[in-house]
């Protein structure tokens, strides 16, 4: 019998969630690093005992953490995340150029294959990768050349937090961006393109159809079709199926396309999940109301899933690394509040109960089935 692992990342501090494969009691672990700001918890597909974890501290900075015992214990890792060459500088808030300075780490994503290569995503916007498991990094500095020096802050800094690693062709790797957009590697990283044709930011840039400087908020994707990407993007649910050459808006009857999670189905890849936010100056759902909106034909056609979801007075936000989904056969859907309540569903959305509440700010939540 599997057992399933929920990694939650909060404003103070890590908690792992498990339980067996019918999900209906759990235990909880933690506060793993009590105080400190979890941005993101992220397990190996091919070791799943072990764990990275990146925390961050106006007091301490930025550290990088590993366990190798589902974690049970800790030790850390190489910090140094040293640009390669002269940055140079990017746009600021005002338009300004602005030095390239490191702040912290935003995502981790360990190798499907191989269980000492990890990359890891930071701010500001760099891609590093690390081929002993975390013990030094190197940054992949063609993503840069793709006009860095027009790349600008989004409200929350200049973050990479969205990586994707093809499945069926290990040179491809997809990136996300805040606020400069969607990029594609197909030779490991060594050169890149902007892949943000169709985007528009109508609000945000002098010229909407910009090539960078579009505010993508996430990227999802199902393995069995690699070419096909599903965004949510700062207005806007967005689709596309070739790789990003070409992306088409698939928002249809959302009640408002602004959010910051999406997920994918782990059996349906035209099934997709979104938490629609009522804008990008208030951060609560619509009406006070929390619902998770699902499409099985891949956008345009929503349906409000609230079935155990709070439906009046919830002025929560759910952060783009907040939500994802497991592999069993009856694939379970989670996501994470700033109020502290882990929400799971175990058949496909229907029906919505709480696994946990009254932790801090949940800012990321990711899921292992162990065998």
């Amino acid at each position: 019998m599997s057992n399933v692992r929920v990694l939650v990342g909060t404003r103070k501090g890590a908690f792992i969630l498990t339980s067996d494969e019918k999900r209906e009691q759990w235990d909880v672990s933690g506060p793993h690093f009590g105080g400190w700001e979890i941005y993101h918890l992220k397990g190996s597909a091919v070791n799943p005992n072990r764990i990275y974890v990146s925390q961050s501290s106006g007091w301490f900075g930025q550290l990088l953490q590993r366990s190798d015992d589902g974690g049970q214990t800790w030790e850390p890792v190489s910090n140094d995340f040293a640009y390669q060459g002269n940055p140079g500088t990017h746009q600021w808030y005002d338009g300004t150029q602005h030095p390239w300075e490191f702040n912290r780490v935003w995502h981790l994503e360990p190798s499907p294959t191989d269980p000492e290569t990890i990359y890891a995503g930071v701010e500001d916007a760099a891609l590093f990768r690390s081929g002993d498991g975390g013990q030094s990094w190197q940054e992949l500095p063609g993503l840069r050349s793709v006009k860095g020096n027009l790349w600008q802050p989004g409200a929350g800094g200049m973050c990479l937090h969205t990586i994707i690693l093809d499945p069926n062709n290990p040179n491809r790797i997809f990136v996300a961006i805040s606020a400069a957009g969607a990029f594609r590697t197909d030779d490991g990283g060594e050169t890149w393109q902007s892949i943000n044709r169709g985007l528009k930011s109508d609000f945000e840039l002098p010229d909407p159809d910009a090539d960078v400087g579009h505010c993508v908020h996430n990227i999802a994707m199902h393995p069995s079709q690699p070419d096909v990407l599903f965004m949510q993007k700062h207005w806007d649910v967005m689709r596309t199926d070739n790789a990003g050459e070409e992306w088409q808006e698939v928002s249809g009857n959302l009640p408002t396309d602004f959010g910051f999670p999406i997920a994918v189905h782990a059996h349906e890849p035209e099934t997709i999940y979104v938490v629609p936010i009522k804008s990008d100056s208030e951060h609560y759902p619509p009406e006070g109301k929390l619902r998770v909106y699902r499409s099985r034909t891949g956008g345009n056609e929503w349906e409000a899933l609230t079935n155990g979801l709070p439906q009046s007075n919830c002025y929560v936000n759910i952060l783009r690394d907040a939500m994802a989904v497991d592999t069993l056969d009856s694939c379970g859907i989670y996501f994470g509040t700033t109020d502290g309540h882990v929400y799971a569903s175990f058949d496909s959305g229907d029906t919505w109960s709480p696994i946990i509440s009254n932790l801090p700010r949940v800012m990321s939540v990711e899921v292992q089935v162990v065998p």
